[in-house]
């Protein structure tokens, strides 16, 4: 991700003081981490008297990453629909009653069955059609419809070799926020309004039937349409294109859940 600017050094700087650090004012974006175990106070924020906040309000301008995501709480992970869409979290007490922003880059990681040796080329799954199942209906379609990508990973091999270093990727990821800002952006393509969609990402005569093809064929909601869009946007900025493309659009649907 790109750097904090200025604004987002003293907001982030305010999080770490209401957790009780020491403000860092630092450039790097904050990384949250909570264990799968955690209550749905500790992710949200709470208390029987003071609304606390919690890891969702502390990942303001950062990243939220939930390991091992079917196992957390059905509750917390149908909670997290709506910071996940409203880009704030409220909380309500007797005394207190709290808006905390939240806007976030939420990351996941999962097996793809109980086991994690489904797709593998060198060990069985151990599971049963019954317990993939059970595993994998933990998420909800709409919590799913939330989420722009779906990368699935396969295993290491000694052959294998990165095609970029992260150094290179970094600088990719600076052009194309850069050229963000050229454009007259205030915000990062992923929090986007519908109005700033239409805006800056708009569709020509040739990538128009890709989407309008893509809803027939998928039945994409409305919100996955303009999660597609954002997704196509960013890959036509780290190629350093002004418009998207329908080889952009192709690539931003193959990260759809299915």
């Amino acid at each position: 991700m790109p750097p904090l600017h200025n604004q987002e050094m003293l907001e982030c700087a305010k999080l770490e003081i209401l957790e009780g650090k020491e403000p860092t004012f630092s450039p790097l974006r904050p990384f949250r981490s909570p264990h799968h175990s955690s209550t749905g106070a500790s992710i949200f924020g709470g208390g029987s008297h003071k609304a606390q906040i919690g890891e969702v309000g502390l990942a303001h301008g950062g990243i939220l990453f939930f390991d091992e995501l079917p196992h957390f709480s059905k509750t917390v992970l149908e909670a997290l629909r709506e910071p996940l869409e409203d880009r704030h979290i409220r909380i309500s007490r007797v005394n207190t009653k709290v808006t905390y922003d939240a806007n976030f880059l939420f990351v996941a990681a999962m097996n793809p069955c109980p086991c994690g040796n489904l797709f593998s080329t060198t060990t069985a799954c151990r599971c049963s059609d019954l317990e993939i199942n059970r595993y994998k209906s933990r998420l909800s379609d709409p919590f799913l419809d939330r989420i722009d990508l779906y990368v699935q990973m396969h295993a290491v091999s000694a052959e294998d070799k990165p095609s970029i270093s992260s150094h290179q990727l970094h600088k990719k990821v600076r052009e194309a926020f850069l050229r963000q800002k050229e454009r007259g952006q205030e915000r990062l393509n992923g929090a986007l309004s519908d109005a700033e969609i239409a805006r800056y990402c708009p569709l020509n005569d040739e990538t128009q039937p890709v989407i309008d093809q893509a809803i027939g064929r998928f039945g994409l909601s409305f919100r996955a349409v303009s999660r597609v869009l954002k997704v196509a946007r960013t890959i036509a900025d780290v190629e350093g294109k002004k418009e998207i493309g329908k080889a952009h659009l192709l690539e931003a649907l193959s990260y759809r859940k299915r």
